[in-house]
């Protein structure tokens, strides 16, 4: 978990160490505020017109690629969210599989946080919850 205000290359460096497809974001109350997925990290390290045109990533050379990293030590995680509100990724700890893989569908999510009485108490990742729905 991170809060609003953590240092987005922080959170970076989290999702990174840990191979997270993403990281839950709490208030300053410790409840679920929203979830940023790495695909949105990564999106920050790509300058906009590099993201409307890809082919001209071939021609920046690898010592300005290495500085677009350093941009996010200037960001705070709440910079990276989206401005919309969006339904917030969270289960109840005593859901089903069926009600969890639900919500990442619907909303998209790679992981969900797990509630128990408004606390969080865990996470469920995507990749953890096709290991429980399909069997070795």
């Amino acid at each position: 978990m991170v809060r609003l205000d953590t240092n987005a290359r922080e959170a970076a460096e989290l999702l990174a160490a840990q191979r997270l497809p993403g990281i839950i974001v709490v208030d300053n109350e410790q409840r679920p505020y929203s979830v940023l997925p790495a695909s949105q990290v990564v999106r920050c390290l790509v300058p906009s017109y590099v993201q409307d045109d890809p082919s001209l990533a071939r021609v920046i050379d690898e010592s300005l690629a290495d500085r677009v990293a350093d941009k996010l030590a200037q960001v705070t995680v709440r910079q990276m969210l989206p401005d919309e509100p969006a339904e917030l990724p969270v289960v109840n700890h005593d859901d089903t599989v069926l009600e969890v893989a639900a919500i990442m569908a619907r909303l998209r999510c790679p992981l969900v946080a797990v509630v128990k009485d408004k606390d969080i108490v865990g996470a469920i990742t995507a990749p953890r919850l096709l290991q429980l729905v399909i069997p070795h």
